[in-house]
């Protein structure tokens, strides 16, 4: 063993070194020197620096000499208490003993063995883990050393034999966004690291658990609990820098077991399972974490901004955005300075659609870090929803500025020059994210779009075909079905640059209807809207009776709002998990997407039961009429959810003033010819009768006053999924999909979108244009054959059979057709989900013709409102953003 004399010799050798103006003491820049030249593989922040000088200052005090700073004696105290390795240190720092000095360490450790002096000298050389000597999280015992040693040797012969083999992979995470989420208890730094992916199927990857599992005997073995406790932290520390995660938890997980409520353990095994994938546990341990916190007083009390960012990451991994929000607020309240959570509660108000707080926050970390590439990333994001659009072009360019390869930034504005038409800038942003990210299938899909955009039609049709490479999704075959649908008929004029027909808008008044089953062209363009938001949220796969369990099984306390009438109402995050249950089918993405539409639609209209708060059974009330179910069965839940709330707890009837506020509310958020203000003019009316449900029915299905655009939506419902052969629309050039709407006079049909918006071809100039609609092809050959002019009665009998059995095989036809079609999903009106082998087959044979007339914000913008049917292994089709 090294006596007190050889440590003493060197300690003075390592003081001498850094007591650069010779003035005794080691004041504190002098003393940031040595940690930095001790420790030269640890990338120490200002803030790190910092902390550990104060501590060490703080710790040592009665050694402090003024300004001239720590003694020699206080250094010599600092390496007795174990905050150094005094051999590690002398050796890094490659100093050597005078003469006399050796010759003094070598009388002074003649009673030691060669064998001990040349293991003490080995165990010197692998001492590697420079965390480890931290004041506050490091190692504490000597035999931990060795374990830590013993285990650097088996990583480094692990890592070695999969490099021999080609197994050993790391791939550069520098292009993008950072998650944000800290590594390591403490302040918060700008981290980045190669991504190691092991092979752990092979005999080497057994052979080094093997190995690995008697250090942990070893640990296990140890004198006391702390000494076990701090040998299993710090095999799981020196585990998760190798980016052994998997093992790594197992000795964090064996940590918490020691000491269950020290917040350490807790915190990396979360660290651990967040980067495995494992959100919800992840987001468990972070709780455990927070509770051991906040149970320890002022001892972990600066670990809580931390604690609070991670854990709102963890929600962000499970799609809980708003819940997410809390947390980054709490951190950034307990820390005003921690730029990486206000960066983070900027991101997710913009997920959420509050975009106005999150340029507020994102503007205030970008303050704090000017240099912060990811913040500007975002904020650009959040601008241009906002619509200020050259503003965000300079801040996206600020950011790949900053971070050249940056993907997300080069992605947004290429989707931002997409929507101002600069479709060349576009394709040169996509271009350069494929440069770093070679199959990224929704930038070459997009290049594809902004090619076109361009003109370039070579060069768009070879993106396209790349994209096709590198995804089979149905929205490509739809981009190639509309691209051959308008080389049949290439217009010119207003409209042929879009990829649609010449056409021109009519007044609403000049389309008649020609009988009552036709839908008129304003309900339908209102019931569309109403269903591209049940596609985005999901709720048309969501049972209404869902809403019913939630009431009779979920208690939720009752609250006093401003007008001191008790409620039922929650807080966002509290309705978050509500709809999370509600939805548990989505993945977490498409949870956000959800989360984000009803918080721009729908929440932002219940601001007047309280900030942040929502009468939840008014809220069931309005979910209830979209939701999947009978109407019969939605409009009954929607007048329970009313009773439900506790100013309607009176048997089985609900307060009119309540019905009508909850009409008026209803048609404000889904019809936008209507506005919330009109809600407003109700508050403190006096009306207190009483309505039945019977009563509350005929209010509802008012076509003027109430809800009767239901009627038109169960209709798209049921139909918006009917395919009408090879029928396009005379405008838009796409596969006639739900109902088909023919015009009586010239024969021409239009889609539901084109037929909403009063388009038609200009071939066909009329004073006035009757439509009839036909849900299914099945009808329209129905109506034709019973038109057909018969000569005799005898012709009109056999016409009459033929018809008949035409109509029966139609319909036979298109139940089979429904029935194969019915696990692709529907689309707003580009969808060529049927699009058979055959025709794929000639599209990969010829490939794509030269073509140029279409508009690349049509394609996206079809793309964007899909409803996806499961697939057989459970997932869903993601639509493609910008």
């Amino acid at each position: 063993m090294t006596t007190r004399g050889t440590r003493s010799e060197k300690v003075k050798r390592i003081f001498q070194q850094f007591d650069g103006n010779r003035d005794g003491g080691l004041n504190r820049d002098e003393m940031a020197a040595l940690v930095v030249a001790v420790n030269p593989r640890v990338k120490f922040s200002e803030e790190q620096i910092h902390a550990i000088l104060d501590e060490v200052f703080r710790t040592y005090g009665e050694f402090i000499d003024g300004e001239k700073g720590l003694t020699y004696d206080g250094l010599l105290r600092t390496y007795d208490d174990g905050a150094g390795d005094v051999d590690r240190d002398f050796d890094a720092l490659e100093l050597e003993l005078n003469d006399d000095n050796k010759g003094s360490s070598i009388e002074a450790e003649a009673s030691s063995s060669i064998v001990d002096e040349k293991a003490i000298e080995s165990q010197k050389k692998q001492r590697t883990a420079d965390w480890a000597v931290s004041p506050n999280h490091g190692i504490v015992f000597d035999d931990t050393w060795k374990i830590v040693d013993d285990l650097e040797i088996l990583v480094k012969r692990l890592k070695a034999k999969q490099a021999k083999d080609g197994k050993y992979k790391a791939d550069n995470f520098d292009a993008f966004s950072d998650a944000g989420w800290s590594r390591e208890l403490g302040p918060s730094s700008e981290i980045s690291d190669k991504r190691v992916f092991w092979e752990e199927s092979g005999n080497d990857y057994a052979l080094f658990v093997k190995e690995l599992g008697v250090l942990r005997s070893r640990a296990d073995g140890a004198r006391s609990r702390e000494e076990a406790f701090d040998g299993h932290m710090a095999i799981g520390r020196v585990l998760y820098d190798h980016q052994l995660f998997k093992d790594a938890l197992v000795s964090f997980k064996r940590a918490c077991e020691l000491q269950p409520v020290d917040v350490r353990p807790h915190f990396r095994a979360g660290n651990c399972l967040y980067v495995l994938g494992k959100y919800k546990e992840a987001k468990e341990e972070f709780l455990l974490a927070l509770e051991a916190a906040e149970a320890g007083g002022n001892q972990w009390g600066y670990l809580l901004p931390q604690i609070y960012v991670n854990l709102g990451i963890a929600l962000e991994g499970e799609g809980m955005v708003l819940s997410a929000c809390e947390y980054y607020r709490e951190a950034a309240i307990l820390c005003p300075t921690h730029f990486r959570a206000l960066k983070l509660l900027g991101s997710a108000l913009f997920g959420v659609g509050e975009y106005e707080a999150a340029v507020k926050a994102l503007e205030e970390a970008i303050f704090m870090k000017p240099d912060f590439a990811d913040a500007h990333c975002d904020l650009a994001s959040a601008l241009h929803a906002m619509g200020e659009n050259e503003k965000a072009i300079e801040v996206f360019q600020r950011a790949i500025d900053l971070k050249p390869g940056h993907v997300d930034a080069l992605y947004n504005l290429g989707g931002l020059y997409m929507d101002l038409g600069r479709f060349q800038r576009a394709s040169e942003m996509y271009t350069r994210v494929l440069a770093v990210w070679p199959n990224h299938w929704r930038a070459q899909l997009n290049k594809a779009v902004s090619l076109l955009g361009a003109g370039e039609a070579e060069e768009a049709k070879k993106a396209l075909k790349e994209a096709l490479k590198l995804t089979n999704r149905v929205e490509l075959h739809d981009a190639i079905s509309h691209l051959k649908q308008i080389q049949k008929k290439k217009a010119k004029g207003n409209g042929g640059a879009n990829g649609e027909g010449v056409f021109v808008i009519v007044e609403p008044s000049k389309f008649k209807t020609s009988n009552d089953k036709t839908t008129s062209g304003q309900d339908l363009a209102k019931a569309l809207q109403i269903r591209a938001f049940q596609r985005i949220t999901r709720l048309s796969r969501c049972d209404v009776e869902l809403l019913k369990k939630e009431m009779s099984e979920n208690d939720v306390p009752v609250s006093y709002s401003g007008g001191g009438d008790p409620e039922k109402s929650i807080r966002k995050p509290n309705l978050e998990e509500v709809l999370r249950r509600m939805l548990n089918f989505l993945k977490p993405e498409t949870f956000q997407g959800a989360v984000k539409a009803i918080n721009e639609r729908i929440l932002s209209a219940f601001y007047d039961t309280g900030p942040g708060r929502v009468d939840l059974g008014m809220f069931y009330a309005i979910l209830a009429p979209i939701c999947s179910g009978n109407p019969e069965k939605r409009k009954r839940v929607a007048f329970d959810a009313l009773l439900w709330r506790p100013v309607s707890e009176s048997g089985s009837q609900i307060k009119k003033a309540d019905a009508i506020t909850y009409i008026k509310l209803l048609r404000a958020i889904y019809i936008p010819s209507h506005g919330v203000s009109e809600i407003l003019e109700l508050h403190g009316e006096a009306d207190s009768s009483m309505v039945s449900f019977k009563e509350f029915l005929v209010m509802f299905d008012d076509p003027d006053w109430g809800f009767g655009i239901m009627s038109t939506l169960m209709k798209l419902e049921s139909g918006d999924r009917n395919r009408h052969g090879d029928f396009v629309c005379s405008v838009c050039r796409y596969l006639i999909i739900g109902s088909r709407f023919k015009e009586i006079k010239s024969h021409f049909s239009l889609c539901n979108q084109c037929y909403s918006e009063g388009k038609v071809p200009p071939a066909f100039k009329q004073d006035e244009y009757i439509f009839k609609e036909y849900g299914s092809e099945a009808e329209a050959m129905k109506d034709k054959c019973t038109c057909l002019p018969l000569q005799s009665h005898n012709d009109r009998s056999v016409v009459h059979i033929s018809c008949m059995i035409v109509v029966v095989l139609m319909t036979l036809v298109h139940e089979i057709a429904t029935e194969s079609s019915s696990a692709w999903p529907p689309a707003q009106r580009s969808s060529s989900a049927s699009l058979s082998s055959r025709r794929f087959e000639e599209y990969q044979k010829g490939g794509l013709e030269q073509h140029t007339e279409i508009h690349p914000a049509d394609m996206v913008e079809d793309y964007s409102n899909w409803d996806p049917v499961p697939r057989s292994d459970g997932s869903d089709y993601a639509p493609i953003p910008h």
